[in-house]
């Protein structure tokens, strides 16, 4: 996104005004109150939206952030939880329950390990702070048990004091964070599980996507096509400086290692936009979504993006 924020890379006959926030306000802004003209959105939120047929924002396959999410089981060590399996029956924490981040772990836990959405007890707050809400409406099957977080806790204290066997979220609670003795990953090597999976399902999860406003590309429909265009050409801008390691972009060592170690597992587009390259991708998350009732009909992946966005000019 940088190459787009200091206007290195610029959408045709668009003004940009760039706000940086978190993906909590964003997302809560954007299905709340419909606050951005185009932004990026939960994939998850997305398509509970495009199901009922209401959502307020136009898709287009781009994709700012993606994540393995074997790294987003949080589990009391102390509770003989040894395998995933071992789940079943307990007490997990989420954030959200329509989270993107959850449906990939849930997704996994049912696929490897048969462990279903209705086999546990669900939990919903905050990780930090009391009262956390789902952003939007959801109607779940009848054989989903949850239930809110009591006034006034979190699921990060009621993880760290075993009032909650697990947690699962796009973040670490702040419990695992500062070390706590007795929580930990499920998986003890996540990332070695990760590969892993790929390595079987040549699938990178996405989670978020890109929306722009619906009367907006109604009203302009050349818009889909230059969003799309711009944001490949500063990912292609982007990581071309990633790979300038004579003064690194990132704040972190081994940078070049890591990019040869996603290209040996990947290939060079180890971070793809467009359908074609991730339609497998997005029939199991839609798949997933549907069967844990999130939307109310299986939704086809060409269903979430624009028409002009699914294929590309050539020279």
């Amino acid at each position: 996104m940088r190459p787009l924020v200091d206007g290195a890379v610029r959408i045709d006959a668009v003004e940009p005004q760039f706000l940086l926030l978190e993906p909590e306000e964003i997302f809560f802004r954007a299905f709340r109150h419909v606050a951005f003209d185009i932004c990026e959105l939960s994939l998850s939120s997305f398509c509970v939206k495009t199901a009922a047929n209401d959502c307020p924002y136009v898709g287009v396959p781009i994709f700012p952030s993606r994540a393995f999410r074997h790294t987003s089981i949080y589990v009391r060590t102390d509770r003989g939880i040894r395998s995933p399996a071992d789940l079943k029956g307990k007490r997990i924490g989420v954030p959200e329950y329509q989270l993107t981040a959850n449906v990939w772990a849930r997704a996994i836990l049912a696929d490897e390990y048969d462990v279903q959405p209705s086999t546990v007890r669900w939990v919903r707050g905050g990780y930090e702070h009391a009262g956390r809400i789902e952003k939007i409406a959801v109607a779940l099957p009848a054989d989903i048990r949850i239930e809110d977080a009591p006034a006034g806790k979190t699921i990060s204290g009621m993880l760290a004091d075993g009032e909650l066997d697990a947690v699962i979220g796009p973040r670490a609670p702040s419990c695992f964070e500062r070390g706590h003795p007795h929580v930990g990953w499920l998986w003890r090597d996540p990332m070695a599980a990760a590969i892993e999976w790929y390595q079987r399902y040549r699938v990178f999860p996405i989670m978020h996507l890109i929306g722009i406003r619906r009367a907006l590309v109604e009203q302009h429909p050349w818009l889909p096509v230059a969003v799309a265009k711009a944001f490949e050409v500063s990912k292609a801008l982007a990581l071309t400086r990633l790979r300038d390691t004579s003064a690194t972009k990132v704040t972190l060592p081994f940078v070049e290692e890591q990019l040869s170690n996603a290209r040996r597992l990947m290939g060079d587009d180890f971070w793809s936009y467009g359908l074609a390259a991730n339609r497998h991708v997005l029939q199991l998350f839609l798949r997933h979504h549907h069967a844990q009732g999130l939307s109310t009909r299986l939704l086809e992946p060409q269903e979430l993006f624009h028409a002009t966005t699914w294929e590309g000019h050539k020279i």
